[in-house]
């Protein structure tokens, strides 16, 4: 009866026998090992260099948006609340808003958001509503002694809340529809009916 044997090249590591690893040799093991921390190495190296990369497009697009614009447009100019230009320096007058004309210079005083939908996309402190809610005007042109809204609710002191007729103008009911509470001194004693009790040209100097 002949003995067996068996090949002895391969040792076996008998402290793996029936556990979850495969019984390798001990040589192939060690290869096993060897290559999964080279994986894990070059993983995380890519990943390294990955969050680099976003990191830098991150500051890039942050360094490249535009100049944050003011949080309030609202300024005064002369007597009138007016459109602050992204400058922070000019200050327009309501009447340039929407104008078709880029007072502002980078033209934040015609972009679409301001202007499609007159006059309901501008700010309430820019326009007038006269006394037909369907009529309006921009607010420098209220109190201004001219009928701007054609029934002169942009001069009535009680709608409007506007100041007595000034020193260049003459108090009186005018005959013109273009006038409202007063008419211009020039108008005095020029031969024509201006006011309807003929002050302008009896009393009027």
């Amino acid at each position: 009866m002949m003995n067996k044997t068996y090949p002895k090249d391969r040792e076996f590591d008998n402290s793996s026998f029936g556990s979850s690893e495969t019984m390798l040799p001990r040589n192939e093991k060690d290869c096993c090992n060897t290559c999964t921390r080279r994986c894990v190495c070059i993983t995380l190296a890519v990943l390294l260099v990955l969050m680099v990369i976003a990191a830098a497009i991150a500051c890039t697009v942050t360094l490249a948006l535009p100049s944050r614009t003011p949080e309030s447009r609202l300024c005064t100019t002369g007597n009138y609340t007016g459109f602050l230009c992204d400058d922070r320096i000019t200050c327009l007058l309501p009447s340039q808003v929407c104008d078709s004309s880029n007072d502002c210079g980078t033209g934040e005083d015609e972009t679409t958001s301001l202007c499609s939908n007159l006059p309901d996309s501008l700010p309430g402190y820019l326009i007038f509503r006269c006394g037909n809610p369907s009529v309006w005007i921009y607010s420098n042109y209220k109190c201004n002694e001219i009928n701007n809204c054609g029934d002169c609710s942009d001069e009535s002191m009680t709608f409007a809340s506007c100041p007595s007729c000034g020193s260049d103008w003459w108090t009186c009911t005018p005959v013109l529809y273009q006038y409202c509470n007063c008419i211009p001194r020039s108008l005095c004693k020029n031969g024509v009916q201006d006011c309807t009790n003929w002050s302008d040209e009896y009393v009027c100097s």
